[in-house]
């Protein structure tokens, strides 16, 4: 076991692992691919830097884990032996990389339609300052994955051992959580086979989740086919240079690119499990109100607002939507759906919510992680 350990841990180490998650994206890793690929998919993984096509972890004995569900039942990592597992360290109040963990779990199980009850997804707590069966159930809720897998949590010892066993770097810096954003596969006798790092790319989710089905379906009997294959070569992000239409929620379209400054706020539903998303979202009324206002003055003025729901994460494409419908109110700005997730990206999105302040000619003039109040967020567009 000593040297089983000493070998996950020199894998991880020649990662390049950074701490990453929840307040920064992730490192990437060059590592070769790992029996991820078919049809000549595998060298496109490869060549992608926003894909990590897996490390091999050569079929050492996976650490038994022993914690408790977020419906509190106490479970072993041993008993689902007999299946494929799927396990990732996930922070139960992450906005950042863990989101699209969680995304590609779920889409690699699907991917292997009636093969997927053969598979487990399992997730530990990586958040120290979280650890409760009610964390990880409302991370669960948010996302839509109450039924979809079993996110396990215990006392912060325990957490620690187990972090420790699997060689996950967790840290508390400047008042953020940082952690390794490893997902493992482990086969049904119990072994590390693969580990992935999770990148801080919102269109490399899909391409994640097939490397991560492929992968497993090399280990399940018969090895089942996907019920669907794409190309995993690098997809190139929308900056806020180019002109792009997005659809519009809950209807219509919206135009982002060069032409008139902008604010431009990214956000998806799920941050409502860590702020008071609601309020937020409808105090940005007063700012798109003085934005009209200002421009009609004849002066300066503040750039309007749109808003860009991430569905790439969303835990269906229509939950913007039904959030909105909801309110109680209605939203005085546009929203527009990222169903690829390319604007993200280029725009450099890193955290939800997100703001940008983006020149006529389609430049960066600021950024914001985080809530703003609305006077803050008024003086910062001005000064921009």
């Amino acid at each position: 076991m000593k040297a089983a350990s000493l070998a996950r841990g020199a894998v991880l180490a020649a990662c390049g692992l950074a701490l990453a998650a929840c307040a920064a994206g992730a490192a990437g890793s060059p590592a070769a691919d790992s029996g991820a690929g078919h049809s000549g998919t595998g060298m496109q993984g490869a060549n992608n830097p926003e894909l990590d096509p897996g490390s091999s972890l050569g079929g050492a004995p996976a650490p038994d884990i022993r914690l408790e569900n977020q419906f509190g039942q106490r479970m072993a990592l041993s008993q689902f032996r007999g299946k494929a597992v799927v396990l990732a360290f996930v922070d139960s109040e992450c906005t950042t990389v863990c989101p699209l963990t969680t995304v590609s779990m779920v889409a690699a199980k699907e991917l292997l339609g009636a093969a997927g009850s053969h598979v487990q997804l399992l997730g530990v707590d990586a958040n120290p300052q979280a650890t409760s069966v009610p964390d990880v159930m409302a991370y669960s809720k948010a996302h839509a994955m109450v039924n979809q897998w079993d996110f396990l949590t215990g006392t912060l010892p325990q957490l620690q051992a187990t972090w420790r066993a699997y060689h996950i770097a967790v840290q508390i810096q400047q008042g953020m959580i940082d952690h390794t954003p490893a997902l493992f596969v482990i086969d049904p006798q119990g072994r590390e086979r693969t580990v992935y790092l999770t990148q801080m790319n919102y269109a490399s989710i899909t391409q994640a989740a097939q490397i991560i089905a492929q992968r497993v379906s090399s280990l399940l009997p018969g090895h089942p086919p996907l019920a669907s294959t794409h190309s995993l070569a690098y997809i190139s992000g929308q900056t806020p240079a180019a002109r792009v239409t997005l659809p519009g929620v809950p209807s219509g379209s919206v135009t982002l690119g060069p032409g008139q400054p902008r604010l431009v706020m990214f956000f998806a539903t799920w941050v409502a499990e860590t702020s008071d998303l609601r309020a937020h979202l409808l105090a940005l009324n007063s700012y798109a109100h003085a934005a009209r206002e200002g421009g009609r003055g004849g002066g300066r003025g503040l750039p309007g607002l749109v808003a860009v729901d991430e569905q790439t994460t969303e835990p269906s494409p229509g939950a913007a939507a039904a959030y909105l419908k909801n309110l109680g109110a209605p939203l005085r700005y546009p929203v527009a759906a990222d169903a690829t997730g390319r604007v993200a990206d280029g725009y450099g999105v890193a955290d939800q919510p997100w703001f940008e302040l983006i020149s006529a000619s389609g430049k960066i003039l600021w950024k914001h992680d985080g809530w703003l109040s609305v006077q803050a967020l008024e003086a910062a567009a001005r000064k921009a």
